[in-house]
């Protein structure tokens, strides 16, 4: 299992949960998942999030591995410039 840190409005589409559980081994396993688990999460993925694993971003990386034991941190898609 993969502790994945909700931010913002994407813990509020979480039911409220700050902090989840999701079975993956990528990056892409683990959005199935939390789309999945939280169906009022879904939305937002569809729109980009950014999911950071152990302090690297990733966006669209689908089968960027993730370990049981990484620092998995679920955020709004980071834009600027």
């Amino acid at each position: 299992m993969v502790k994945v840190q909700m931010w913002g409005s994407l813990a509020e589409a979480a039911d409220g949960s700050t902090e989840v559980e999701i079975e993956a081994g990528t990056l892409r396993e683990l959005l199935d998942g939390l789309a999945g688990e939280y169906p009022g999460l879904a939305p937002e993925l569809e729109r980009g999030i950014s999911v950071a694993i152990d302090g690297r971003v990733y966006n669209d990386s689908w089968f960027t591995p993730i370990k049981p034991d990484s620092e998995v941190v679920l955020l709004r898609r980071l834009k600027g410039g």
